[in-house]
């Protein structure tokens, strides 16, 4: 089974966090913590600068490891390696995804998740409340 290594943005801003909903293929309309793939020989955090700048035109200071999930789709294997971060500069916008909610820990599980990113929640819910 392929592996695709992931990294994925934990945006955090008073007490809530950065969530956005895809627009495109197969998993469109469910939603995720911002990133993307790592390309060839780019750390994970290089990776997670490059890919919110990318796709949110925003520049962010990723902080520490949250957790790397493993979690297996019927297609490939994801690593995804999670992390705390913050924005130093930019707005947030959207350029290819479909929406974006700023959510607090009781918002969580209000919106429909893409499976991977569900299992970082109760660990961010712990983050959130304190």
């Amino acid at each position: 089974m392929k592996t695709v290594e992931v990294s994925a943005a934990v945006i955090i801003e008073h007490h809530r966090v950065f969530v956005t909903q895809r627009g495109y293929g197969e998993n469109k309309d469910r939603w995720e913590f911002p990133g993307g793939k790592l390309e060839k020989g780019e750390s994970a955090e290089d990776a997670l600068r490059r890919e919110i700048r990318e796709e949110l035109d925003t520049q962010i200071e990723v902080g520490t490891r949250i957790m790397t999930i493993e979690y297996d789709y019927p297609q490939f294997h994801l690593c995804m390696h999670c992390f705390l971060c913050s924005v130093q500069s930019g707005s947030l916008v959207l350029k290819e995804h479909e929406d974006a909610r700023w959510l607090a820990a009781d918002e969580l599980y209000s919106v429909d998740w893409l499976p991977a990113d569900l299992v970082i929640l109760p660990e961010l819910q712990r983050i959130l409340y304190n």
